[in-house]
Protein backbone atom coordinates (compact mmCIF):
# COMPACT_ATOMS: atom_id res chain seq x y z
CA UNK A 1 0.00 0.00 0.00
CA UNK A 2 3.01 2.58 0.97
CA UNK A 3 4.50 1.83 -2.48
CA UNK A 4 1.16 2.44 -4.52
CA UNK A 5 1.01 5.63 -2.14
CA UNK A 6 4.71 6.75 -2.96
CA UNK A 7 3.70 6.45 -6.77
CA UNK A 8 0.95 8.38 -6.63
CA UNK A 9 2.45 11.26 -5.01
CA UNK A 10 5.21 10.87 -7.19
CA UNK A 11 2.89 11.61 -10.19
CA UNK A 12 1.12 14.23 -8.37
CA UNK A 13 4.55 16.27 -7.64
CA UNK A 14 5.54 15.42 -11.35
CA UNK A 15 2.35 17.09 -12.48
CA UNK A 16 2.72 19.95 -9.89
CA UNK A 17 6.31 20.58 -11.38
CA UNK A 18 5.09 20.64 -14.82
CA UNK A 19 2.09 23.23 -13.78
CA UNK A 20 5.33 25.20 -11.81
CA UNK A 21 6.65 25.61 -15.51
CA UNK A 22 3.91 26.59 -17.34
CA UNK A 23 3.27 29.23 -14.70
CA UNK A 24 7.47 30.37 -14.81
CA UNK A 25 7.10 30.74 -18.71
CA UNK A 26 3.84 32.46 -18.48
CA UNK A 27 5.66 34.92 -15.94
CA UNK A 28 8.19 35.74 -18.65
CA UNK A 29 5.88 37.25 -21.27
CA UNK A 30 5.68 40.78 -21.43
CA UNK A 31 2.02 42.57 -21.95
CA UNK A 32 2.50 42.40 -25.82
CA UNK A 33 3.20 38.44 -25.71
CA UNK A 34 0.24 38.06 -23.55
CA UNK A 35 -2.55 40.07 -25.22
CA UNK A 36 -1.36 37.66 -28.69
CA UNK A 37 -2.28 34.99 -26.59
CA UNK A 38 -5.70 36.35 -25.65
CA UNK A 39 -6.15 37.59 -28.66
CA UNK A 40 -5.60 33.89 -30.17
CA UNK A 41 -7.44 32.34 -27.88
CA UNK A 42 -10.23 34.75 -28.12
CA UNK A 43 -10.36 33.45 -31.80
CA UNK A 44 -10.43 30.36 -31.22
CA UNK A 45 -13.47 30.63 -28.52
CA UNK A 46 -15.09 32.63 -30.99
CA UNK A 47 -14.68 29.91 -33.65
CA UNK A 48 -15.74 26.76 -31.63
CA UNK A 49 -18.71 28.84 -30.10
CA UNK A 50 -19.91 29.06 -33.90
CA UNK A 51 -18.72 25.43 -34.85
CA UNK A 52 -21.44 24.64 -31.89
CA UNK A 53 -24.11 27.01 -33.08
CA UNK A 54 -24.10 25.39 -36.38
CA UNK A 55 -24.53 22.02 -35.27
CA UNK A 56 -26.97 22.37 -32.69
CA UNK A 57 -29.02 24.34 -35.82
CA UNK A 58 -29.21 20.77 -37.45
CA UNK A 59 -29.77 18.21 -34.80
CA UNK A 60 -26.70 17.53 -32.88
CA UNK A 61 -26.64 17.41 -29.23
CA UNK A 62 -29.37 15.27 -28.99
CA UNK A 63 -30.55 11.81 -29.94
CA UNK A 64 -33.08 11.69 -33.22
CA UNK A 65 -35.26 9.24 -35.33
CA UNK A 66 -34.59 8.96 -39.11
CA UNK A 67 -38.08 8.51 -40.70
CA UNK A 68 -37.24 8.09 -44.14
CA UNK A 69 -34.20 6.74 -46.13
CA UNK A 70 -34.32 10.19 -48.20
CA UNK A 71 -33.59 11.79 -44.83
CA UNK A 72 -30.75 9.42 -44.05
CA UNK A 73 -28.98 11.13 -47.16
CA UNK A 74 -29.69 14.70 -45.78
CA UNK A 75 -28.43 14.07 -42.47
CA UNK A 76 -24.77 12.41 -43.58
CA UNK A 77 -24.24 15.40 -46.14
CA UNK A 78 -25.06 18.17 -43.68
CA UNK A 79 -23.22 16.30 -40.73
CA UNK A 80 -19.11 15.66 -41.33
CA UNK A 81 -19.48 12.78 -38.69
CA UNK A 82 -22.98 10.41 -38.12
CA UNK A 83 -23.38 7.67 -35.69
CA UNK A 84 -26.44 6.29 -36.99
CA UNK A 85 -28.28 3.06 -35.30
CA UNK A 86 -30.26 0.30 -37.47
CA UNK A 87 -32.50 -0.62 -34.93
CA UNK A 88 -35.86 -2.42 -34.76
CA UNK A 89 -38.36 -3.06 -31.80
CA UNK A 90 -36.59 -5.05 -29.45
CA UNK A 91 -34.68 -5.03 -25.79
CA UNK A 92 -31.05 -4.82 -27.29
CA UNK A 93 -32.01 -1.74 -29.61
CA UNK A 94 -33.64 -0.16 -26.77
CA UNK A 95 -30.09 -0.58 -24.43
CA UNK A 96 -28.32 0.67 -27.24
CA UNK A 97 -30.55 4.05 -27.93
CA UNK A 98 -29.85 4.53 -24.21
CA UNK A 99 -26.14 4.77 -24.80
CA UNK A 100 -26.91 6.40 -28.00
CA UNK A 101 -28.61 9.24 -26.26
CA UNK A 102 -25.93 9.90 -23.43
CA UNK A 103 -23.83 10.26 -26.27
CA UNK A 104 -25.52 12.19 -28.05
CA UNK A 105 -25.60 15.33 -25.96
CA UNK A 106 -21.93 14.70 -24.40
CA UNK A 107 -20.69 14.87 -28.19
CA UNK A 108 -22.24 17.60 -30.04
CA UNK A 109 -19.62 17.72 -32.75
CA UNK A 110 -21.30 14.56 -34.01
CA UNK A 111 -24.75 13.58 -35.21
CA UNK A 112 -26.60 10.75 -33.55
CA UNK A 113 -29.68 9.43 -35.12
CA UNK A 114 -31.64 6.49 -35.30
CA UNK A 115 -33.52 4.61 -38.76
CA UNK A 116 -36.23 1.31 -38.43
CA UNK A 117 -34.17 -0.94 -40.77
CA UNK A 118 -37.34 -3.07 -41.89
CA UNK A 119 -38.51 0.18 -42.86
CA UNK A 120 -35.50 0.94 -45.01
CA UNK A 121 -35.16 -2.07 -47.19
CA UNK A 122 -32.42 -0.48 -49.77
CA UNK A 123 -30.27 1.39 -46.88
CA UNK A 124 -30.58 -2.15 -45.09
CA UNK A 125 -29.01 -3.96 -48.21
CA UNK A 126 -26.87 -1.34 -49.46
CA UNK A 127 -24.84 -0.97 -46.32
CA UNK A 128 -25.42 -4.74 -45.51
CA UNK A 129 -27.18 -5.03 -42.27
CA UNK A 130 -27.84 -7.94 -41.02
CA UNK A 131 -27.96 -8.13 -37.09
CA UNK A 132 -29.62 -5.31 -34.98
CA UNK A 133 -28.85 -3.66 -33.53
CA UNK A 134 -26.06 -2.11 -35.60
CA UNK A 135 -24.56 0.91 -35.72
CA UNK A 136 -23.28 2.63 -39.06
CA UNK A 137 -20.07 4.89 -37.81
CA UNK A 138 -19.94 7.31 -40.68
CA UNK A 139 -16.97 10.50 -42.00
CA UNK A 140 -17.78 12.81 -44.93
CA UNK A 141 -20.24 11.23 -46.33
CA UNK A 142 -18.54 7.42 -45.67
CA UNK A 143 -19.24 4.37 -43.97
CA UNK A 144 -15.96 4.13 -42.21
CA UNK A 145 -16.42 1.32 -39.74
CA UNK A 146 -19.80 -0.80 -37.97
CA UNK A 147 -20.71 -1.53 -34.61
CA UNK A 148 -22.77 -5.14 -34.98
CA UNK A 149 -24.58 -6.44 -31.80
CA UNK A 150 -22.58 -6.43 -28.89
CA UNK A 151 -20.05 -8.87 -29.15
CA UNK A 152 -17.20 -6.19 -29.36
CA UNK A 153 -19.13 -4.15 -26.23
CA UNK A 154 -18.42 -7.24 -24.15
CA UNK A 155 -21.30 -9.80 -25.97
CA UNK A 156 -23.69 -9.12 -23.14
CA UNK A 157 -26.32 -6.40 -22.50
CA UNK A 158 -25.01 -4.85 -19.52
CA UNK A 159 -22.07 -2.67 -21.28
CA UNK A 160 -21.43 0.93 -20.37
CA UNK A 161 -21.80 3.79 -22.06
CA UNK A 162 -17.84 4.63 -21.82
CA UNK A 163 -17.58 1.04 -22.97
CA UNK A 164 -19.46 2.28 -26.65
CA UNK A 165 -17.43 5.74 -26.40
CA UNK A 166 -14.47 3.81 -26.68
CA UNK A 167 -15.38 1.52 -29.53
CA UNK A 168 -17.07 4.41 -31.47
CA UNK A 169 -13.83 6.39 -30.71
CA UNK A 170 -11.63 3.81 -32.50
CA UNK A 171 -13.34 4.75 -36.10
CA UNK A 172 -12.01 9.14 -35.29
CA UNK A 173 -16.19 9.55 -35.38
CA UNK A 174 -16.09 11.63 -32.01
CA UNK A 175 -13.01 13.55 -30.62
CA UNK A 176 -11.71 11.65 -28.31
CA UNK A 177 -8.34 11.73 -26.12
CA UNK A 178 -8.01 8.23 -24.37
CA UNK A 179 -10.15 9.49 -21.42
CA UNK A 180 -13.77 9.10 -21.26
CA UNK A 181 -15.70 12.23 -21.33
CA UNK A 182 -17.74 10.86 -19.20
CA UNK A 183 -14.70 10.40 -16.75
CA UNK A 184 -13.53 13.84 -16.93
CA UNK A 185 -15.15 15.51 -14.10
CA UNK A 186 -14.68 12.69 -11.83
CA UNK A 187 -10.77 12.11 -12.81
CA UNK A 188 -10.15 16.11 -12.56
CA UNK A 189 -11.63 15.92 -8.66
CA UNK A 190 -9.44 12.76 -8.02
CA UNK A 191 -6.15 14.92 -9.10
CA UNK A 192 -7.23 17.78 -7.10
CA UNK A 193 -7.40 15.75 -4.00
CA UNK A 194 -4.10 13.99 -4.87
CA UNK A 195 -2.82 16.93 -5.20
CA UNK A 196 -3.78 18.20 -1.69
CA UNK A 197 -2.71 15.22 0.07
CA UNK A 198 0.50 15.89 -1.59
CA UNK A 199 0.95 19.21 -0.06
CA UNK A 200 -0.62 18.49 3.25
CA UNK A 201 1.58 14.89 2.92
CA UNK A 202 4.88 17.65 2.47
CA UNK A 203 3.92 20.52 5.22
CA UNK A 204 3.58 18.13 8.25
CA UNK A 205 6.97 17.06 7.24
Amino acid sequence: MKIIEKQVLTVAKAMEDKIDDEIASLEKLDEDDLEVLRERRLKQMKKMAEKKKRWMSIGHGEYSEIHSEKDFFSVVKSSERVVCHFYRENWPCKVMDKHMSILAKQHIETRFVKIQAEKSPFLAERLKIVVLPTLALIKNTKVDDYVVGFNELGGKDDFSTEDLEERIARAQVIHYEGESSLKQKSTTQVRRNVRQSARSDSDSE
